[in-house]
């Protein structure tokens, strides 16, 4: 399939191959603690999940943190060890879209309306989490931050499209 000459760079960031699929939701209920696997979540707008410890505030850039399903594989091969979605500490893991082409743009996770506002780089506990090393096994595969828009109630298997 050819692009009429006059398609943008803009105009591509706006095409996906396909919707992604939402496939783990978690919580942290408190600094510290462990992350609680989730069948679903309320989503709160412009705070983020309900009962997550790290809303980022009404203003924040970092009110639902996402990672690429499909980055876990890499990460576990660069460490050597598996990689559950708990062990990273991110809200949502998605699978099937490009997060990174996500950032700037508004999507929803099925009823729930987010804005990617940044790259969600990996901090010095990955080096705990993930054994020597896994502080760099995990840059560049990071994820996603993103602010609420509008709320609703997440489900695992809901799609992920562009807005």
């Amino acid at each position: 399939m050819s692009l009429p000459n006059d398609t943008t760079l803009a105009d591509l960031r706006q095409r996906f191959p396909r919707a992604g699929e939402l496939r783990w939701i978690g919580v942290r209920p408190a600094r510290g603690q462990v992350m609680i696997e989730a069948p679903s979540a309320q989503v709160r707008t412009g705070q983020g999940i309900v009962g997550d410890r790290y809303g980022g505030g009404p203003n924040g850039k970092r009110q639902i943190s996402l990672i690429q399903w499909e980055h876990l594989s890499v990460i576990a091969e660069l460490t050597g060890r598996p990689v559950p979605p708990a062990l990273v500490r991110r809200n949502l893991a998605v699978s099937g879209i490009n997060l990174q082409a996500l950032n700037g743009l508004r999507f929803r996770v099925g009823e729930v309306l987010l804005e990617g506002t940044g790259p969600c780089h990996p901090c010095s506990r990955m080096e705990q989490a993930l054994g020597t090393g896994g502080y760099n096994a995990m840059r560049g595969h990071g994820g996603l931050v993103a602010r609420v828009i509008e709320g609703g109630i997440l489900h695992i298997g809901d799609p992920v499209v562009p807005s």
